[in-house]
C-alpha cells in the first residue's frame, strides 16, 4: 500500500498501465485486466467504470465487448489517472489531516513533505503512459511469472 494514494487509484493506475501495453484497438474485459494485474475482478471493474467515466479508458458493451484506452498513451498523463480516482487533494492539503495546515502555521511534517508533495506532483504530470511502456511491460509479466510460483 501506498503513503500517497487509495487502493483504489492504485488499481486504477495498475489497469491503465496494463491497457496501454496491448494494441489500442484490443479490447479487455475486466476478469482479463484483473488476472494481469493481480487485483480482484469486482474492485478492477469499478476502478474501469470511474476511468470510463472520467474520458481516459472507453468501453463496448456486449458479449464482445470491454475497456480500451480511450486517448494515445502519449497524452495521458499518470496524474489524469490520479485525479480521476482519488482528486487532487493529497497535493493541497496537509498530510497529517490539520485544518489551517500552511507555511505560517505549519504542521510538523509541513517543509518535508511539501517538498516530496511537489516532487510527486511533477513526476505524476511529466510521466505519460507511452513514457512508462517498457517498465510497464517487464512489470506486468513479472507479475505472471510470480503468480505461477
Amino acid at each position: 500500500m501506498t503513503v500517497i494514494f487509495s487502493k483504489k487509484c492504485e488499481v486504477g493506475l495498475q489497469a491503465v498501465l496494463f491497457l496501454s501495453t496491448r494494441e489500442r484497438d484490443t479490447l479487455f474485459n475486466a476478469q482479463e485486466v484483473s488476472e494481469n494485474v493481480n487485483q480482484p475482478k469486482e474492485f478492477v471493474s469499478k476502478m474501469l467504470q470511474v476511468l470510463t467515466a472520467s474520458g481516459i479508458v472507453g468501453s463496448r458493451k456486449g458479449k464482445n465487448g470491454g475497456f480500451y484506452l480511450a486517448k494515445l498513451p502519449k497524452e495521458i498523463k499518470l496524474i489524469d489517472i490520479v485525479e480521476a480516482i482519488d482528486g487532487l487533494g493529497v497535493f493541497n492539503n496537509c498530510v497529517l489531516g490539520f485544518p489551517g495546515c500552511s507555511s505560517t502555521m505549519p504542521c510538523p511534517v509541513h517543509d518535508k513533505w511539501g517538498k516530496l508533495r511537489d516532487d510527486a506532483y511533477k513526476m505524476l504530470s511529466e510521466e505519460t503512459l507511452c513514457d512508462l511502456k517498457d517498465k510497464s511491460i517487464n512489470k506486468i509479466e513479472t507479475l505472471k511469472s510470480y503468480l505461477n510460483k
